[in-house]
């Protein structure tokens, strides 16, 4: 969440912001329950500080019948007080509070998905001499992917995989996993499952029904993760840290109800409810945030240089970001069969929107502490990567040559 101090000194700008990011707040209102806020604050202080007058007057004496009567009327009046503004005035000023998105930088594009601005390219998109079939076709040509038994076990857009698309994204995962940690990148394993809190603290809390992605678990207070982001966040939730940066790569599933994205394009594999994914993540200072961002694109565009994979970095306008996301870039790679490029990796900086939400802190050089930035960055969606591969290493015979970066984790293989 924004600072509320933040908030108060550039209320028209973050109320623009939101507008532009496509949120519905009410600014205004939050500042008038702030200021109510902040005035029964007031009041529960001056009722404190009479109750330690009082305690001193006593001079460490039993206190007379006055005394006590005394303290009893101000300690009535003062959870009086707290309970009005706690129900008036602070849990709506929070509940308003959290709804607010992040801001966003002044060189953002503005607008929808439409507006995503290209930054760079790199790789041969020309056309082949031959109809290129799409992953999914040539995946089920080979017997190497089965929607309509995945969709019998666990329903629509739930598949299995098979054979040598199997050790491809085995192999995918390996390399990239390497060349993070290289990178200095901490592996991890990860929950599967979250509470609440830290769904809400990373804000992937959806704001309609049509938005929301979360599974939740019946009865219980657990939720199966969209992302390794989601655990990773919540790792140092209610920390002080006391040396930054850190610096991890986590492996895990990452379950999407994918709800309203139906109009997307989602032939394959490309939107699906469970794949598994490499996730980059990264506590840092405020000040080294943007040098961070920049290095974790690069990562991101050197795994697609190493798998020569075609590809595109797009600015993310203000319409298409998420509610956590400061800034955030698009890695997406070229489809041939489409003659378009499509989402394969994305890089936000989120700043301190969700240090603030789950609590994380670093210690100051001044002896203090502030609140720590946050940076998520896709090293491999599995599902993802393959269709990549598959789609530019076509021959003319139907098979896929593999990339030599490839070629020492597939057992010999080069080819699928």
């Amino acid at each position: 969440m924004l600072d509320i101090r933040f908030i108060r000194e550039n209320a028209d700008l973050v109320q623009k912001k939101a507008e532009q990011k496509g949120y519905k707040v009410d600014v205004k209102k939050l500042l008038s329950l702030d200021e109510k806020h902040r005035t029964l604050w007031a009041e529960i202080e001056v009722l404190r500080r009479k109750g330690n007058e009082l305690a001193k007057a006593a001079g460490g004496k039993k206190p007379s019948d006055e005394q006590i009567k005394r303290g009893s009327e101000l300690k009535k009046k003062e959870s009086q007080i707290w309970t009005k503004m706690m129900n008036t005035a602070t849990i709506p000023r929070e509940n308003i509070l959290l709804s607010i998105p992040n801001v966003f930088p002044e060189d953002t594009p503005l607008g929808g998905e439409e507006a995503n601005r290209e930054e760079r390219k790199w790789g041969d998109t020309a056309d082949k001499s031959f109809e290129v079939l799409d992953h999914a076709t040539w995946a089920e040509k080979h017997g190497l992917l089965d929607f309509e038994r995945g969709a019998k076990v666990a329903g629509n857009k739930f598949y299995y995989t098979a054979g040598s698309l199997v050790q491809l994204e085995l192999a995918l995962t390996q390399l990239a996993m390497k060349v993070i940690a290289e990178n200095g990148y901490t592996p991890m394993l990860v929950p599967h499952l979250v509470s609440g809190r830290m769904i809400d603290g990373t804000g992937f809390s959806a704001r309609t029904k049509e938005e929301e992605q979360i599974y939740k678990i019946d009865g219980e207070d657990l939720h199966l993760i969209a992302t390794a982001e989601i655990p990773l966040t919540a790792y140092h939730a209610d920390e002080i840290i006391d040396e930054l940066p850190k610096a991890y790569a986590g492996y895990s599933p990452a379950y999407r109800k994918e709800a309203g994205a139906y109009g997307k394009h989602s032939r394959g594999l490309y939107r699906v409810h469970q794949f598994n994914k490499v996730e980059m993540y990264v506590f840092c200072k405020p000040e080294d945030s943007e040098q961070w961002h920049k290095k974790m694109v690069e990562l991101e565009e050197n795994i697609c240089q190493m798998l020569e994979i075609p590809y595109r970095v797009v600015r993310i306008a203000a319409g298409d970001l998420g509610a956590a996301a400061y800034k955030k870039y698009d890695v997406e790679y070229w489809s041939p069969p489409d003659k378009a490029y499509r989402e394969l990796m994305s890089c936000s900086n989120v700043t301190d929107y969700q240090a603030r939400r789950l609590n994380i802190r670093y210690r100051t050089d001044e002896g203090g502490t502030n609140y720590v930035h946050t940076l998520n960055g896709t090293a491999g969606a599995m599902s993802r990567l393959p269709i990549a591969i598959i789609e530019n290493f076509q021959t003319k015979d139907g098979k896929v040559e593999l990339p030599k970066a490839l070629h020492p984790y597939m057992n010999g293989q080069t080819t699928l």
